[in-house]
C-alpha cells in the first residue's frame, strides 16, 4: 500500500503551493508585526506567539515575485520543523489557503531542471490535481534559517 502524505496548499502569485502539512502549527489572519532594523524585505518583522518570538516571512518576496498589499484574505501560516536539534518557527506569508490534498509518491513529479523563479532548493516536487500542477515545497529547505535568509546573495548574483 502507498503510503500517503498530506500537504496544506496556498495561493501565491495565482500559483497554487503545497506544504507538508505535519509542519504547520496553525494559520492564521494577517496581523502587524514588530519590525526589525536592517533586514531584507522579504523578512516583515516578528511576532510574540504565545512567549514565542517568529520571524514573519514574505513568501512572494522571498521568492523574488512582486508584494502584494495585505487584505482580510492575507493569511499567515505558522510552521515548525519537525528537527529536534535545530527547531525553528517561522511564519510566511502567503495569499490565501486553498485546500488539503493527500498525495502518494507515485503522483508527485520531480521539477524540471530549467530556469524556475523559485530556488530550487525550495522546490519538493510537482503534483498534477483535475488538471493542474500543484507546486510542493520541500519543508526542510524552507525551515532552515541558512536557506530561507540567504537570498541577498543569490539575488544579487542574478541581477550582477
Amino acid at each position: 500500500m502507498e503510503i500517503e502524505q498530506e500537504y496544506l496548499t496556498f495561493i501565491l502569485n495565482g500559483e497554487e503551493y503545497g506544504v507538508d502539512i505535519l509542519c504547520v502549527q496553525e494559520i492564521r489572519v494577517w496581523s502587524s508585526v514588530t519590525e526589525l532594523p536592517n533586514k531584507p524585505d522579504y523578512i516583515k518583522g516578528v511576532i510574540n506567539l504565545r512567549g514565542t518570538i517568529i520571524p514573519i516571512v514574505d513568501l512572494r518576496q522571498r521568492f523574488g515575485q512582486e508584494a502584494l498589499v495585505y487584505n482580510e484574505k492575507t493569511v499567515t501560516i505558522i510552521l515548525r520543523n519537525q528537527a529536534a536539534d535545530k527547531p525553528m518557527v517561522v511564519g510566511i506569508v502567503v495569499d490565501a489557503v486553498s485546500e488539503v490534498y493527500k498525495f502518494g509518491a507515485k503522483s508527485i513529479r520531480k521539477p524540471p531542471e530549467f530556469g524556475n523563479k523559485i530556488d530550487r532548493c525550495f522546490l519538493a516536487g510537482l503534483a498534477l490535481v483535475e488538471e493542474k500542477l500543484i507546486i510542493l515545497l520541500n519543508s526542510r529547505t524552507l525551515l532552515d534559517q541558512s536557506e530561507l535568509y540567504q537570498v541577498e546573495d543569490k539575488a544579487m548574483q542574478r541581477n550582477g
